[in-house]
This record gives structure tokens, sequence and C-alpha cells, in this order.
């Protein structure tokens, strides 16, 4: 009706129904269309212009689809029932017209596109798509590339991956900006433009008119479609439906950006025009539709708690109130306003602007105008207002595609990035409001990316839109939202507010867009610098990190355990890392020279200032509160990074950023704090608060964390303690420890702050972290390099680790944008230096291994550092592991064979700035709690432990190696005021003090120690004992006395403001008083010295009296080159030693105190050298007594043994010897086979009432069906050409074979031909355990109640073997007999051949002769009946039931003999497909093959076989009514003898013979079948040659037939074929297939042997194999060629007397029965009769391939990529979808759906499906998303892991790392073997059931 309309309008022809007929309207449109732009084109094209105004309001007006459920009327004219749709689907056939201007619109397309200038690829993909990233080609690391594009351009060597993109992206091919030009493809090389010829004025002008009302008409729709949510759940199902039906207009507009770079710059006009913005959209004027579209608008706007700053002199409206445009942005000052509203986050949500009214508003810096960032937005454009609309309904994906698909226009990408940030503020309250804020973080991230990562566009944006202002006053509001106040240290009082770790906006990461934008913009120089320059920005930043200072604050559970865990930890953590590290390193990034010191200056001096204001807030003056703990203290670590960068890369003076030593003491209390709770959460003191606070100390110092986190906070306290008084620091320390009362010289002291148990972890703790602190150097001068070398050595270490790994563990930088990449340059050459890679190899137990990296020996010997270690660890068992390879490093190089301690390493030198640091080793306070240690050690006191003493070794070693400048040996004098506070040691230098002597110590014990009951000296003895260095006063010492009243003195120092609170002295802290028993004081008599303990010590340790001896005594020169290899590696012994050598090395008077310690000590001793060998000699006495003793122990238990094990052999055994005399008389003694039962545990024979199985698995397999004929590998199809068609597999030819003969010959007949199981063949394979079947019934039983979930299903019969745990779900019960049939029915028969055909014809026919008669029901028949059954049931019915007639008995008689045939085939094929080796195959002991016959023989000679068509007699007599057969024509005849397939005719007739068989039997049987097979090899080779060939055999034979020979003389049996042949058709009507079976090579002798003899050898080679199952006998072994003698003589098929001299003729092992021209001419004459009437098909049954290639799985690509390309997209040929899960069979290159529900049949999903279809229940797929194999084993599956590896080695399960992958050879050779050993369900462990669900 629209249409009639408009024409009417126009002018044009009326029509004359509404319901007109379609080709006319379209038609008609384009009449119209082209009348208006002819009439545009006129110079004065006013008319036009208004006549297509008015045609466009009529077609695009949205009043009408979306109001028209609102009224009836309306909706039936728009077209019936056609509702909504089809008005707009006429309107879009208008603009398509009307653009076109008359011609058809997809020449108007091709026609736009011919004029695509754009250089840019700009594809825009959404999530899951795979792209590609060059790291050698990208400028920004966010670049990413489309598959297209990366595989057209040249990136061979480069550091590139494939990802799956997580939220969507754009290809930047030919964006300069983003990537270097050399990675361009070749379809984006710059094209200069010049090329690209101009546009046409006419051809866009239609677009240009008509677009406008389109975009505006869409824009109402949008305006309608929205409703104001209802407060409590957003209507998203509303919103979808608009978007629905506005899908064709979106798309409709996304293909118009599509169709190139002229198109795109006329919607760049028409979205930023403002002027026809205004006039469309104004909402004045005469339309009340547009009137209240407006209104919409408004109300639009206001409900988003923005305000529309209108201007009053266009609409004259009354302007709002000017409050509403100038609020004050709502910035937070922590320290001041009342925090009554905290909680008030709803109400602020629906009311904007007075949520946050109570608290203080900070302005921002000057350059945020009165108009507030949060509040403001207004709309000038087409482009600002879609923007808006897109933003209320949440990104929908279509709006976005389009949005982006614009972005390769230049002058459009720079208005949209405006527009995008000037509703910056507004996207984010959406977010925090929306309900699915990850699709739509995902979405933001989508469009943020592509325009924040060109640095032009963002420096642009930065300098005209305010856009850092912006940012960060948005992320302040964001966090605003779930402030909560701060419980650190002063609860009541605290002013302090931090964010809730709880809130939504943190769990669920709600904030990343707006960082990771942060981050991304920060990562730009130009952007970066106007942030470091900007002061109010930094107040503000300061302002926003201090957010994140002390959150998710833990207190120490002391009595309960905490009921509820939270798990909020982890958000904090990557709240911390993403919102403030990530930023940090980013500004770090461009702070690395000179010239930025002015940044840092800058930095630094507002972070401290937002530090004090922390300090102020919380209340905090001296002391932390006890039993709290934040891991979160990002501003102390913005701090110490900034200093860090300031002193390595821009020489900044430390000093000058250093606050005075208050606040440097205020500093280290929290970090310390950190590093104390660490320690007591390894003691398990914070064991009552749960998992999770372990889960936060290995959060802290996990790899990604571990850089933004532990390691500022040690490098902060290494710079407190190089500048604030040692003595403070190190009582701090033990202090925080809680191990202050531990250091004393009494044996016992009280600990009022720590439990006993905790005390010496407590102490190792702290002594640890001493230790790391003085020794780490990565802040403190290493360089980049250094530093991850270190980092690689220590976790190299710890474990052997894989590339990527290895990759992951590093602490890379943590932000992705400053340009550190992982795998960079230096990473691989460290990685070269330090490691040996070791390739993948494979276990025995068939686990797969990783390419892995494993130190070098030099690694070991000079870089191990157990400090690294240690600071890096996660688990503590890894340090432990550490040590572990350490030690056996040292064993296997022979360099300590003891256990060792962890080395002490040399470390890089200290940067000059923090030289101050050593003033710790050498301060009186660490040099008394060592003395005091190693006194407590020495003597033996509780709670401490080697590791205590390593500790302490170390830190004196470290004291010594870093003294100060050699001291003169003069003493140095000691100045008044060192001594003042205590008398201990006379200096601070530790080379000194070591030699001081200490003669008494007053302690305060408990009065029940033991040091009270003595008595103490009098003090005037006192006196007199003084010796020269010692004052002799009694030594006091209380650290925190001391500590306090440093603290005292520097706060005093500083305290210039009078007003300076000084804290009173809190003792009752720590002790309430009255509790702790009294204390009184005694005074110990110690006389020793550092010195003189640690030799003592050496005496201890190595338990002898005087061990020690100076070795300079004896070698001089070890003063001089004191570097000496035998102390870098040992145990405690060693350390004391290479400290001693090195304080002698350091001062004269030490070597000359060390000589007298030890001269004291010892009573003289004769020379050393006797000593040892003394000790030697009496060592070796004791020791050989020793061994003298246990030998005869050993012997006497033996002969008790032996004599047992006689008295019970010597029952069984004695009448064996006397069996070789009578061998003609023993036949009852033959010994039956003994089994051992594995469950019971009892051996005996298997009888009929308790039979006793073999354990096996039957399963059905279908390898042998996939044998192929020819040597070229089957390839995995990579390209639509290459397909795999099945017709050339084994199992395809013998089913077309079979359906060939039962077309023409009687079914009965046609079943006892040929055999089945090339597919579904029945497998049996046992682990060559046996059990009772009754114990096996119990066994299943006890599983059966077993609630433990299994791999198995025991329903199924399924169980594993009690003994060795293999899979098996059946028992085969043994045959009760002998063992050794060898000797009975092995003995030659002198018997003439005739003799022994007749016996076993007779034999076959005789029903039943089995000792087991089947009529009495016994256990062993049950057992056997049941085991046929489990056979049956393991294959499907399909491949069991052959015959035309169901259920036939033949039916069951062909599956039972192919069961055996299927077996005896694998074996073959497991031992190669030939006999070569020999010997008893591997499987050989664990064969069930015998027990196997058994049980189908019994079941077989159930069916007998009418003696009429039993083709024995066919074989071995002649038939006289030759004739009679022809008669009778209509009914079908028996298969002719030489249509047979002869193994089958074996297999029949040894089974249908009793059991057990005699050899000669079985001789007769094989000689009889070789003259068949001989003669079927005769006819083939006649077919297959040509007819001069023929006619020449058929002479030179007819010559040589009445030679002696005759019968054994191939030349004259196949001339005999050939002539009687020749009297059918067989040879004739050649003409048309002569090519197809002529070989062109011309029959030599040779040729025709070899012929013959490879027709022959597989019937040879599986007798062989039965022979050797029957009866015991070796296979012998031989060289390939002369297979065929070797079996021939081995089967007796080879008269004895037969010389091997000359060449050998296969036609000599043949013995006829009966003359043979006779027989065979009666076989040539059956055939004859065939193929009177079908020649072709008689010819094609008589050439049967027999020489069949071994199976193979497909053969892969060498590169996993070409796998991937192809199949990743490829389409499903049954349901035609791009599977979500494609994946590939190895076996047969089928392509399926995994997991699919498009493709599941019968609730069986594909995958399931064809396992069944294609390897009868085993299915082996490639899964393509993930490079991983999985095997479906019937209803169980399991992951085998991948064949692609990576250059390192690795797997890559589900492409995440994306990095080229390679095949692995061997791998793949060992899925392939497990595939053809059917042992998938022994080797791989983890099994599950698919539900058939895959």
């Amino acid at each position: 009706m629209a249409a009639a309309a408009a024409a009417a309008a126009v002018g044009g022809p009326q029509p004359p129904q509404a319901e007109m007929p379609a080709p006319g309207l379209a038609l008609d449109k384009a009449a119209t269309a082209a009348h208006l732009k002819a009439a545009l084109s006129r110079p004065d094209n006013r008319a036009g212009a208004e006549e297509l105004q008015a045609l466009l309001e009529r077609v695009l007006s949205a009043e009408r689809p979306l109001a028209a459920a609102a009224d009836g009327e309306e909706a039936a004219a728009a077209g019936g029932g056609g509702g909504p749709g089809a008005a707009e689907e006429e309107a879009l056939e208008w603009c398509k017209c009307l653009l076109a201007g008359g011609g058809g619109y997809d020449e108007f397309c091709a026609a736009v596109r011919a004029y695509d200038p754009a250089a840019l690829c700009g594809l825009v993909w959404t999530a899951n798509f795979v792209a590609y990233r060059c790291r050698t080609c990208g400028i920004s690391p966010c670049m990413s590339l489309c598959a297209e594009c990366f595989h057209q351009g040249d990136h061979t060597g480069h550091d590139f991956n494939m990802f799956r993109s997580q939220a969507g992206g754009a290809c930047d091919c030919g964006d300069s900006n983003v990537m270097r030009e050399s990675g361009f493809c070749k379809r984006h090389q710059i094209k200069s433009s010049s090329n690209i010829p101009c546009v046409p004025k006419d051809l866009l002008m239609m677009s240009e008119f008509v677009l406008p009302r389109f975009i505006f008409c869409l824009i109402q729709y949008l305006r309608e479609g929205y409703n104001e949510p209802a407060a409590d759940v957003p209507s998203e199902k509303d919103l979808n439906k608009v978007l629905q039906l506005l899908e064709p207009q979106i798309s409709f507009l996304e293909d118009l950006t599509k169709m190139g770079g002229a198109m795109r710059s006329v919607l760049t006009q028409v979205l930023t025009n403002q002027q026809s913005y205004k006039d469309l959209t104004s909402g004045l004027g005469e339309n009340a539709y547009a009137r209240k579209s407006h209104e919409k608008y408004l109300i639009a706007l206001k409900s988003s708690g923005l305000t529309y700053p209108e201007d009053k002199l266009v609409y004259g409206i009354q302007e709002p109130s000017a409050g509403t445009s100038t609020l004050a942005v709502q910035g937070f000052a922590g320290a001041t306003g009342t925090l009554g509203q905290l909680d008030s986050s709803d109400e602020e949500d629906q009311d904007g602007s007075q949520g946050l009214g109570k608290r203080k508003r900070v302005k921002l810096s000057s350059n945020t105008k009165d108009q507030s960032i949060m509040d403001v937005l207004k709309h000038k454009s087409f482009l600002e207002e879609l923007l808006f609309w897109t933003i209320k309904y949440e990104f929908p994906q279509k709006m976005v595609t389009f949005l982006l698909n614009m972005l390769p226009d230049q002058e459009y990408k720079v208005a949209f990035t405006k527009t995008f940030v000037q509703h910056y503020a507004f996207i984010m309250k959406t977010l925090k409001k929306s309900h699915e804020s990850d699709t739509m973080s995902n979405r933001i991230v989508h469009i943020s990316v592509q325009l924040f990562s060109n640095e032009e566009l963002a420096r642009q944006v930065t300098e005209e839109c305010q856009l850092l202002d912006i940012m960060v006053t948005v992320l302040l509001y964001m966090m605003e939202s779930c402030l909560i106040k701060s419980e650190l240290q002063d609860e009541e009082n605290s002013l302090h507010v931090v964010v809730n770790c709880g809130e939504a906006l943190l769990k669920n990461n709600t904030y990343w867009p707006l960082v990771s934008d942060f981050i991304n913009i920060l990562s730009h120089q130009s952007v970066a610098k106007r942030f470091l320059e900007d002061h109010g920005l930094l107040v503000t930043w300061m302002n926003f990190v201090s957010f994140f200072q002390g959150m998710n604050l833990n207190k120490r559970e002391l009595n309960e355990h905490v009921e509820f865990e939270s798990q909020t930890y982890y958000a904090a953590f990557a709240a911390e890392l993403e919102a403030c590290a990530q930023p940090m390193w980013g500004l770090l990034s461009h702070c690395k020279i000179r010239e930025t010191q002015e940044y840092t200056r800058n930095v630094v001096r507002y972070c401290l200032e937002a530090l004090q204001d922390w300090f102020d807030a919380i209340n905090f003056v001296d002391e932390p509160a006890p039993n709290q703990v934040t891991f979160h203290l990002p501003l102390h670590r913005y701090y110490a990074m900034f200093l860090s960068k300031a002193v390595k890369c821009q020489e900044l003076d430390l000093d000058s950023v250093l606050p005075d030593q208050e606040m440097l003491m205020k500093l280290m209390i929290h970090p310390l704090q950190i590093q104390a709770s660490l320690a007591e959460i390894h003691s398990n003191m914070w064991v009552r608060n749960g998992l999770q606070i372990k889960g936060q100390a290995m959060t802290y110092v996990q790899s990604h964390f571990c850089n933004s986190m532990i390691d500022p906070d040690i490098y902060l306290l290494q710079v407190c303690a190089s500048r604030l008084d040692p003595d403070y620091f190190i009582s701090s320390v033990f202090e925080r420890f809680k191990v202050v009362d531990l250091l004393t010289m009494a044996s016992q002291h009280q600990n009022t702050v720590l439990d006993a148990e905790h005390e010496r972890s407590m102490l190792e703790g702290a002594l640890t972290f001493l230790v790391i602190l003085l020794s780490l150097r990565l802040h403190l001068g290493m360089s980049d390099d250094e530093i991850l070398r270190a980092e690689m050595v220590a976790q190299l270490c710890m474990n052997d680790r894989t590339h990527s790994s290895l990759l992951d563990l590093i602490p890379e930088n943590p932000n992705p944008k400053s340009g550190i990449i992982p795998g960079s340059y230096s990473f691989e050459s460290v990685l070269s230096a330090v490691a040996d890679f070791k390739a993948p190899v494979f276990e025995p137990g068939g686990s797969m291994q990783q390419g892995m990296y494993t130190p070098k020996a030099e690694v070991w010997d000079h870089e191990f550092d157990p400090v690294m270690v240690i600071l890096r660890t996660v688990y503590r068992r890894d340090v432990q592991s550490a040590m572990d390879r350490y030690t056996a490093f040292l064993k296997q190089s022979g360099k300590f064979p003891g256990n060792p301690w962890p080395p002490y390493k040399k470390r890089t030198p200290l940067h000059p700035s923090y030289k101050g640091l050593m003033r710790l080793l050498h301060c009186k306070t660490l040099h008394i709690v060592l003395f005091t240690l190693l006194y407590k050690i020495l003597m033996d006191h509780q709670n401490l432990s080697e590791h205590v003493l390593c500790m302490v070794l170390y830190l004196i070693e470290l004291g010594l190696e870093n003294s100060a400048e050699e001291e003169s040996d003069e003493e140095a004098s000691v100045g008044g005021p060192e001594r003042c506070h205590d008398s201990w040691f006379p200096g601070s230098n530790l080379v000194l003090n070591m030699r001081h002597f200490i003669n008494y110590v007053r302690v305060r014990v408990p009065e029940t120690a033991p040091e009270v009951k003595r008595d103490s000296p009098a003090s005037t003895s006192s006196d007199s004992l003084g010796s020269l260095q010692n004052s002799g006063t009694a030594q006091v010492f209380s650290l925190v006395a001391e500590r306090r009243k440093k603290f005292q003195e520097i706060i005093n120092r500083s305290s210039s403001e009078a007003n300076q609170v000084v804290r009173p002295k809190t003792s009752n802290k720590w002790s309430a008083p009255g509790s702790a028993p009294q204390l009184t004081t005694a005074i110990l008599e110690i006389k020793e010295s550092i010195l003189s303990l640690l030799i003592k010590l050496h005496h201890k340790l190595s338990g002898k009296q005087n061990s020690y001896y100076p070795p300079w005594l004896d070698d001089i020169e070890i003063l001089i080159q004191p570097e000496i290899p035998k102390y870098s590696h040992g145990d405690g012994i060693t350390a004391v030693e290479r400290i001693l050598l090195k304080a002698a090395l350091q001062s004269r008077m030490n070597k000359r105190i060390i000589e007298e310690i030890c001269r004291k000590v010892t009573p003289p001793v004769p020379p050393k050298k006797i000593t040892a060998a003394e000790k030697k000699t009496l060592d070796k006495e004791e020791r050989r007594q020793k061994a003298r003793e246990r030998q005869q122990k050993l012997l006497a238990e033996f002969a008790s043994r032996q004599k047992s094990f006689m008295e019970t052999a010597m029952d069984v055994d004695s009448p064996e010897s006397d069996i070789p005399m009578e061998i003609t008389t023993a036949e009852p003694q033959v010994s039956e086979a003994v089994y051992d039962c594995v469950i019971c545990g009892q051996s005996g024979p298997s009888s009929e009432d308790r039979p006793t199985g073999l354990v096996v698995l039957l399963q059905a397999s279908s390898v042998l069906g996939q044998c192929r004929d020819n040597v070229e590998p089957k390839k995995l199809p990579i390209t639509e050409e290459e397909q795999i068609y099945p017709w050339d597999t084994c199992a395809a030819v013998h089913d077309v074979r079979l359906s060939l003969l039962q077309r023409y010959f009687k079914d009965s007949s046609c079943l006892l031909a040929v055999s089945i199981g090339w597919e579904g063949g029945v497998y049996v394979q046992t682990c060559g355990h046996t059990l009772h079947i009754d114990c096996h019934k119990s066994y299943m039983e006890s599983l059966r109640n077993d609630q433990v979930l299994q791999g198995f299903s025991v329903d199924k019969g399924e169980f594993t073997c009690p003994l060795c745990r293999q899979f098996a779900n059946s028992v085969l019960p043994c045959y009760p007999g002998s063992n050794v049939e060898n000797n009975l029915w092995q003995r030659p028969s002198n018997k003439s051949i005739q003799d022994l055909i007749k016996e076993v014809e007779e034999l076959q026919g005789r029903p039943g002769a089995f000792p087991v008669s089947i009529s009495s029901e016994t256990n062993l028949s049950k057992e056997m009946e049941s085991v046929m059954k489990d056979i049956k049931n393991t294959t499907q019915k399909k491949y069991r039931d052959y015959s035309k007639t169901p259920g036939s008995p033949d039916n069951d008689f062909l599956f039972m003999y192919s069961v055996a045939r299927t077996n005896l085939e694998l074996e073959l094929i497991h031992r190669g497909g030939n006999l070569c080796s020999g010997g008893a195959s591997t499987a050989g002991k664990r064969s069930c093959l015998n027990q196997l016959f058994h049980v189908l023989a019994l079941h077989m000679r159930l069916y007998s076989i009418d003696s009429e068509y039993n083709p024995w007699r066919k074989l071995t007599q002649l038939l006289e009514e030759m004739n009679s057969q022809l008669g009778n024509e209509e009914q079908q005849s028996e298969v002719p003898i030489l249509y047979h397939d002869v193994t089958s005719l074996l297999l029949i007739q040894i089974l249908m013979m009793p059991q057990p068989l005699r050899k000669d039997h079985f001789t007769c049987i094989v000689k009889v079948l070789f003259t068949l097979l001989y003669t079927q090899g005769l006819v083939a080779l006649s077919v297959k040659c040509s007819e001069e060939d023929r006619s020449a055999w058929k002479h030179t034979g007819a010559l040589k037939k009445n030679t002696c020979d005759a019968e054994k003389s191939y030349e004259v049996l196949l001339s005999f074929v050939v002539r009687e042949l020749s009297k059918g058709k067989l040879y004739h009507e050649e003409g048309t297939q002569e090519c197809a079976t002529i070989s062109p090579v011309a029959w030599s002798p040779e040729s025709t042997e070899k012929y013959l003899q490879d027709f022959c050898l597989p019937f040879l080679r599986i007798t062989s194999l039965l022979q050797h199952h029957l009866f015991g006998e070796d296979l012998p072994s031989c060289q390939e060629e002369e297979e065929f003698s070797v079996l021939s003589s081995c089967l007796g098929l080879l008269p004895t007397f037969y010389q091997t001299e000359h060449p050998f003729i296969s036609a000599s092992c043949l013995d006829w029965p009966v003359p043979a021209f006779d027989i065979i001419s009666q076989w040539c004459f059956e055939i004859n009769s065939f193929t009177e009437r079908h020649a072709e098909q008689g010819k094609a049954l008589l050439l049967q391939e027999s020489r069949w290639k071994l199976p193979h799985l497909l053969q892969l690509p060498e590169n996993y990529n070409t796998i991937f390309q192809y199949y990743h997209r490829k389409t499903c040929s049954v349901c035609t979808k791009v599977p979500k899960d494609p994946a590939v069979c190895l076996v047969c290159g089928t392509f399926v759906c995994l997991k699919g529900l498009c493709c599941k049949q019968q609730s069986y999903c594909e995958c399931v499906l064809h396992s069944q279809n294609c390897g009868a229940g085993t299915g082996i797929f490639l899964l393509i998303n993930a490079s991983v194999i999985i095997i479906i084993r019937g209803h169980r599956f399991c992951l085998w892991g991948s064949v692609y590896l990576d250059a390192h080695g690795e797997e890559d399960r589900d492409l995440r790392r994306g990095k080229p992958l390679y095949i692995c050879k061997e791998r793949y050779k060992v899925l392939e073997q497990q595939w053809i050993s059917h042992t998938f369900d022994h080797i791989n462990k983890r099994w599950g059931p698919h539900y058939n669900g895959l």
C-alpha cells in the first residue's frame, strides 16, 4: 500500500489494487528511481529534491511498524498477516532501488566497488574467530591479522602465533600505525591512490540524499523501542526483540560499508554532518510523530542520569537550573567527610547526582572545565546518537560490527574516536549496571582496542578531548561505588576507606575494559608524558590507588576456626595487579632515560604525600596492630618501583627522593609485617583462617604477581635498611617475627607471644628473611639479563621445565604493552646458555613426555642459588626438590658424597646508592644474635634446627665477604661513645668482633631453669677473671628496649614540631601481667668468642674431637689464592672451614687466634696421618666381622628353606625320571597342564567340574579390513580435491567378493567359501593369567558391590585382571587335557596319504567324538557356551550375519571359523606381516589361540556338514557324474572349488576334526589344500597373462607332459590348466577389458615362479602359525627370500630328501592325492560351466588379491597448520554446518562433528556412530581445534595426547599458545602400534564413559 501511495505522490501510474504482483512493483520502483535520479541531476534540482523528500517521508516513516500492534487497522493495511516485518522489507527494497538510481542493485554494488581505494583490510571479526599475531611485525602489541592476510604475507622465521579471539577484533593489515609495512600482505601493500579513478558524481548522488533519512529512520526505531527498564529487572527480552526487528536494516548498512572506500566516505559524510542531524531530529515542526520521538530521546537521556545542555535560543524551552551542568566531579579525599552513606550504592545507581552528596568532592585539575565529565552529553550528529543507542542497547553485536567496519575511513575514525571518548563515562555507567557485563566488556574492548592502539589518534584525543581526565575520573567513579571503612590499625578512628573485594564490580572483574583501555593509552609515549607532567592527574591517580591500599585485611583467628572461608582474595590480587601494577609498569616503561627524571620526582612526591595521608588516616604511630595483615600496599610499591627506576636508569641521587628517618621507619613497618606473616602462615599459625590464607601467601610470591608484590616490598625494606640505624632495623625484624624471647643464652625461656611449637619455624623465617634481604640484588645493581638468568636458573633447579612453563614462570613485566616480550631474543639466548634440551621420549608405560629443559652441569656447579629458589617457591616442597636435585648432581659428578648444605653464592656488586645495606651485617645487635644462636646450638638447646645453623653461618659469611676495607692489624682503638650502650662487643666490625671473648652473661630465666641452681661467682672474682679483651661485667641485652630507645631518639631528633605525640611504651600488649612465672636473674659463665664457637661446632658436626686443623699450617698457598673449589660444595663442616679460612684471611690477628684456640682445645697429638690410617684399619676389621655374621645367618636360612622345598617337590616329580624308557606305554602318565588361580592362589589342573580359565579381553576389530594392496600410504585429505575412497581396502574387497558369490551360488555353500571378520572380527587377547571360573564369579560380585568409581562397567562383564590389573571382559575356559600333546600326537606316521585322507573324512563325519559329551551339562561345557555367547556379542549383528536367510546355522558356522582366522591374521600382522623372525612370538606366552580353538571346535562340531557337500570330497575324490550338474540350471549350484578361499577351508577342516588333533592328520589336510591353492595360482596366472603368453605356455607344457615329474612341474600344469579353461568362455570377449588384466611384462620362468610363491605364501604363513599354536612347535627364522621353502618344509610339504642346491621350485611341494590332471580338469569343468553364462564375473572371482600390505593410519602432513586451516572452517557433509568441534578420523579420513547434536542419530552422536561403523567400536579421532587425539573404545573414551609438538617438543592442547606445531613421527608410530596391537585399553589409563555423547 505504501508503494501505491508513493507512486501517486510522484505522479506515476496509479496501481489498481493494493495486492498487485511483486514484479510489477519492482519495475515501478525502478522507474520512479530513474525518474528521480534524472530530476536530481538537472542543475536546478530543487523540485527533484522535494519530490524525493516527500517519497522518503512516506517510505521511511518509523511510525508504522513498531506501533502496528497497538493499532489493528494499520496492521491489516500493512500487508494482512505480514505484520510489521513486511513494511520494513518494503522500505529496504525502496532504498536499494533509489540508491541504484533505477539500475540493478547488484550492478550498482559492483560499480561502487570498482572505486575502492582502501589500502586497509579492516576485516572485523567476533569472538572465537581464529586470527594471527606477529610480534616481529607489530608496533602495537594488540596488532592482529586475519588468516588470509597472514598467509599472504611473509612471516617466515617471525615470532607469531595463532589465537582464538576472546572479544573480537579487526585486521590491521595495511595500517602502518599499528604494524610494520614489511608484514603487509600482497593485497594491502600500499596501493597509491593515483591509479584509482575518481568517483563519478552521479553514481553516489542518490546515496547522499537517501542515507540521512534511512539512518534517521533507524534512530527513530531505536528511540521508539527503548523503554527504561523497571527498577528491579531490566527488560532484556524487549530490547532483543527490537534488535531482531532491526536486523535487516543494520545488515543493510553493514553491506554498504563493505562496498569499499567510496561508499564509506559517503556514509562518513552522512554520519558526521551536523546540519542534517539538526534539521531532521530537532523535534520541532509540524510532524507530531517526530516531536514524540524527540521527547522519548530526552526521557532516555534523563533516565540515564545525563542532562542535555539545551540551547534556549533555538528551542523556546526554559533553561534548566544552572546547578545541573556544573556538578563538581565526585572525587574523594580519604581523610575527611562522614562515611555515613557508604552503602548508598543503590540510590546512586538510579540517581547518579546525589548518591555521593555527602562526601567531600575534589575538583580535578584545571583543564576539566566546570562541566562534569560524568553527567553531560550533547549529541550533534547521527554518529553520536547512534553510539548513544548502541550503548543503551548494551552493544548489540551487529551495531558494533557496523561501527567498526567504517574504521578504514580516516575521517570517520577520528570522528568516531572523539564520539567514543565523549560517551566514555556513560559507557562505564551502563556497564556497571549491566547484567551481562562479560559480553558487554568484550564488545567495549572490541571497539576501544581498535581506537586506542593507534598512538597518533590517542594523542589527538588526549589533547582535544581530555581523554586522560575522563579515564581517571571514570575509574575513580567506578571504584567509589564499593568503598568500605578500613579496619587496618585503628578500627574505631580510622578515616581510610578501601574497596570491598566482595563486590561484584571487583569479583567479576567488571572494571577490566576500563583498566585495559587505560593501560593501552599509557603505552604511548606522548600520552604517558602528558599524564606524568599533569600534577592534578597524579594526585587523583594516587587517590585512586589509595583505595586499594590495605584492602582485603586478614585478621588472625585465635580461637574458633573461621566458619566461612571467603574466596575474595583472588579478586583483590587481580585488582591490584590490573588496576594498580599494570598502569605502573606502563608508566615506568617511559622513565628509562635521564631526561625523564622530572617525571619520577613528580610520582615520588605525590606518592609520599598519599602515604603520609594514609598513615594519618589509619592513625599510625610506631607499632602495627597485632594479628592482622594485608597483602595490598600499592602505594608502597609505586614508591619502591619508581625509586628503583630512578637509581637504575635515570641516575637520580637516591637521597634526594627519600623522606626523613621517621617516615622511613613508618614505611618499613607494613612490608615487614607481610614478611613476618608469611613465616607465620607457613608455620601454621593462621590455620584457623582456613586454606584461603595459604592461597594468599602463595599468590603473593607466584610468578605473575611477584615482581609487582614481593619484589618491590623487599626492595623497599632494603632501602629502609640501608638508611636506618642497623641496630634498630635488626631488632625490629626479630620483634616482628616474635622470636625476641628466644634469643637468650639461657636454656629455658618464656615466650609470651609465640607457642613453643612455632618458635623454631619463626626463627628460621626471621633468619631466612635476613639472608634474602642481604643477598638479593634484583633491584640493587643487577642488569636485566642477569636478572633473567637468575630467575631461569632458580626455576630450572626446582624442576626440569618445558619451554612454555618457563615462559610462564619467569616474572616478566606484567604490563603486556611495555614491550618486553616473552620469547624475546634474550630469553632464548639465556635459555640455551643455562639449560640443555631433553627431547621428548617415551616411557615403556606409554606415558608421553614433553620436551624438557634441564640445567647444565656448570649451572649446578656455579649458579645454583638457594636464596633465589626460596624467594620464588610457591610450594615449600620445591625448595626440597631443588636441594635433592643438587645433591644428586654432586653425587653423580663425584664432587660430594653426603648430604650437602645449600651452597654459598657470590653476589653481584651492590650499586653504590645501597652500600648502607651492609651495615646490617656489622652491627652489634646482629652479632649478639649470631653469638647467642651459635652458643645455643652448641649447647643443644631446644627448638634449633640445622636450617637455623645454616642461615647463621650464611650471615656470618655474608659479613666477612662484605666487611669494611681491610682493617689494619693494630687493634682499632675503640671510640668512647660506641661502648656506652652495651659491653658485649667493642666495635661494630664483624671481623673484629669475631675474636672478641665474652666471659659472663647475665640472663633472666624462669625460676625453674637449671641455671638458677648454680652459685653465681661473686662479682669480685669475676673482675679478676677479666682477660685482656673483656671488661668483665656480665652482659645484659634487651632487643626491645634497644629498639624503643632508638625510636625515641629519632623522633626527638626529628620532632621540630613540639606537639609530636610520643606513644607510651605498651609492654602490656605482649604479656599480660601475672600470667608468667617469676623471672630471676642468673649469671652464666660463657668464655667463648664467635671463632671458638665455630671451631667447637666443627668438632660437634664431625663427631670427632679436635677435628679442625687450620689448613694454612700445611699449605701456606691457601692464604694466597683463597677460591678453592673443594670448599664450594659440602655440608656444615665445609661451611665452617670456609668461614674460618675467610676470617683468617681478613686479619692476621684472627689467624693467630684460630691457631691458638686449636692448640688450646686439644692436648698435643701425634701427627695426623697415622690416625687416619689407623682409623682405616680399625674400620676394616669391624666391617669384616659384621659381614661374616651376616653371611652365616643367611646360609642357615637358605638351608632350612631348601629342605622344606625339597620335601614338597619330591612327591610330584619322582615318577618323571623313568618316562623316557617307557615311551610306548606311557599314555596314561602324560602330566596334565597345571594352572595357578590368581585369586585363590591354588594351583591344579582344569577339570570339568571346576574349570580354570584364561583372563581375556574380547574386542571387535576392523584393523584387518584396513589393509590395502598398494604400498603408497594414504594421506589425510587437506584440500577439496583429495578424497579417500575405501574401495581398495581389504574389507571392501572381501565384501564385494562375498556378495558376488551370493548372487550366483547357493547361500550355504557361499558361506563356506570365504571368511568374514575383516571388519568387526573378534580379537581375543590375554595377559596370560588364569583363575578358577567360580573364583572369577565371586570376584565379579565383589566388584559389583564396590561403589568406587571404576573406569569400566562391571555390568558389561568388564574387570581388571586381579594380578596385573590389565583390562579384560571375559574368561576363556582351559580345556582339560594334556599339556604335552607333543610326544603323543606328534610321532611321524608311516601311513600313506590316501589312508590319512580316509581317516580325516571318517573323523569329520563322526559327531561329538569328544571326551566331554555335549549332552551332559558339565560346568565346563556351560562355560564354553557362555564364552561363545560373549564372543558373539562382542561384535555387532551386521558383522555376524551375512546369510540371506537370517539365523541360519551356516551363519554361525562361518562366524566361528572366521574368529580363528581373524586372530591368526592379526597375529601375523603383529609379527610384521611375515614369519621371517620366527621364534615364539612376543605374544607366545600370552597367546590363547590353543584354548580358543578348543572352544570353537567344540561348537563347530555341533553343526555337522552334510557329507554330500563336504568340500573335502571334492578335493580328494574324482566325482563321476560331471554332467548331471549342468542339467539343473534353475537351481543355484555350489561354489566351484577353485573359488573357495583355501585358508577358510583349512580352518573348517581342522575345526571339524575331533580335538586334540593328530599331527599327521594336520599335515595331510595341509598337503591336500596346497594342491588346490597351487592350482588357483596357476588359473589366476593364466587369466592375468596375454593370449600369446597363453599359447606359448600351452605349447611348451604339452611337450613335457609325459616326463616322470610332470605332476610337479608348473609348466606342464599351467599348460594343462590353459587347455582345460580354453574349452569354456573364460578367455573370450577380452577385447574390452584386455588392458586392465594384462601386465606389461613378459612372463619369464623366474617371474612366474615368484608370482606363484607370493600367491601361496599367505596360506603357508597362517598354516605355520596354526601349527605353532596347536602343536607348540617353534617357528624357524629365515631370510625373506627363503621364507617359502623354510615354511613348506616346516609344514611337511617338502619331501625330506629334497636338496636345496638348485633354484627352489614351488611345485616340488605338491603331493597330489589323486592324479593331478584328472582332478584339475574336474575343477576347471566347474569354472567353465559357470563362465558359460557369466564370463566377466567368473574371471573377477578368480583374480583374488592375496598380498595385502600392513594396515596403517593415514599419513599426516608435517605442519599442523595445513590441517587446521582446511578443517576448522570445513562444513560437515551431513548437516552442512561448520561444526563447533570438528574432528577427523585418522583411520579413514572421515570428517565428523564431535558432540554435535546436529548429526545425532538414535541418541548416538556422530563420533561414536563412526567408531562403530569404521572400527567396530574403536575410533581414533584428531580434534581439529585442540590438536589432541581422542580414542573411543566401545562405551569408553580417553584423551590420548597429541602427535603434533611445537619447536620445543611440547604439546599445545586446545591450541592455547598457537605456536606452529610439527608432526612427531615417533608418537604417531606409537599410536599406530597401539591401534594395530589392540592395546589402547592396557596402555592408556584414564578412561571414562562417553554415554554416546561424542
